[in-house]
């Protein structure tokens, strides 16, 4: 609770009790919209999560949130409905003692003024996650835009619980029964039974998003007995400086085009495009075509084109030239670095 009350206005991260990043407890475990709404919930009570008290949040502040824009009345209910429905069940082997609860007691939504366009929103916790919350020793520290940018409950599931992990010395891996793999990322029971569609169209997904947009990269290694996989390693590392900048990077740009941005498919022009006469390349291709030849550190991409303007009109090269991708990247290999 400290360390939630410590960064209760660092509005960037969220701090949640191990025990609830690690989710393994879960049963009906949420929807990607449920989880966003549970962390905003969280980091919003902050170092108060463990009081028998209310919480209050206002929709236009949860129409902050990228992704959560679009909520009102009717779409928010069913999401509170989500979180009651939640099943929280605490193994203590030292105190030999299960407890089994849930994270919300009552929401309340008081929408009187909602012809403005506002509403409010007000909630209070279970006694089980408050008193999770205040006999914890153990939290997450997690990167709020991070969250709020993942595109699967699955990434959010495994991200908080990878989070939860990173507070533990020399740990940098940690190995899951198939069973075990299927609790942490709420798979329920007879849902994608077999383990290649669970690498295809959960894990592996899931590995690759949080490794674009948070600040580890992940691998999973699957273990064998004979020719059945028995478990699964999942290791981390936490990113370097230059590579926290090109995350940080992603995270504000358009969704749009981010799983081809993350597969490598973006880096080139069409042919029939020309470099535009003005502004911002940043979002464009023209933008990943400079990332990928610029020496690091990179200068900024907006400057870099203006020079590139610059350059070509002292030259009389046409911005239009079918061979502007190639001029393009050689005047890019030979910037000078950022200082």
């Amino acid at each position: 609770m400290k360390v939630a009350a410590d960064r209760a206005f660092d509005e960037t991260k969220t701090v949640l009790p191990a025990e609830v990043a690690r989710g393994v407890y879960m049963q009906n475990a949420p929807s990607l919209q449920a989880l966003k709404l549970m962390h905003l919930m969280i980091g919003t009570a902050g170092g108060r999560m463990a009081e028998d008290v209310s919480h209050q949040i206002r929709l236009s502040d949860i129409r902050r949130i990228d992704g959560m824009r679009n909520h009102d009345r009717a779409s928010l209910t069913p999401l509170f409905q989500e979180l009651a429905a939640a099943v929280m069940t605490h193994d203590d082997p030292e105190k030999m003692i299960v407890t089994i609860g849930g994270l919300l007691d009552e929401a309340r939504l008081d929408y009187r003024h909602e012809v403005s366009g506002d509403l409010l929103v007000t909630w209070w916790f279970r006694r089980t996650f408050r008193r999770m919350a205040e006999e914890s020793n153990h939290w997450a520290i997690l990167d709020r835009q991070t969250v709020f940018h993942l595109g699967s409950k699955y990434s959010v599931l495994l991200f908080q619980h990878i989070a939860s992990l990173t507070n533990l010395d020399h740990t940098n891996s940690r190995t899951f029964t198939v069973p075990e793999l299927r609790a942490v990322l709420g798979i329920p029971e007879g849902k994608v039974k077999r383990f290649a569609d669970l690498k295809k169209d959960v894990l592996t997904p899931a590995i690759e998003e949080i490794s674009q947009l948070s600040r580890f990269t992940l691998t999973a290694t699957p273990r064998k007995i004979g020719r059945t996989v028995a478990s699964v390693e999942i290791s981390w590392t936490e990113k370097e400086t230059e590579a926290k900048v090109d995350t940080k990077r992603e995270l504000d740009r358009p969704k749009l085009g981010r799983k081809a941005r993350r597969d490598g498919s973006v880096e080139t022009v069409s042919a029939s495009q020309a470099f535009p006469e003005a502004g911002s390349i940043v979002y464009s291709p023209w933008g990943d075509v400079a990332r990928a030849e610029l020496p690091q550190p990179r200068r900024d991409l907006d400057l870099v084109a203006d020079d590139f303007r610059r350059w070509c009109a002292g030259r009389g090269i046409d911005l239009t030239a079918k061979n502007i991708e190639t001029t393009f990247r050689g005047f890019c290999r030979k910037v000078e670095p950022a200082r």
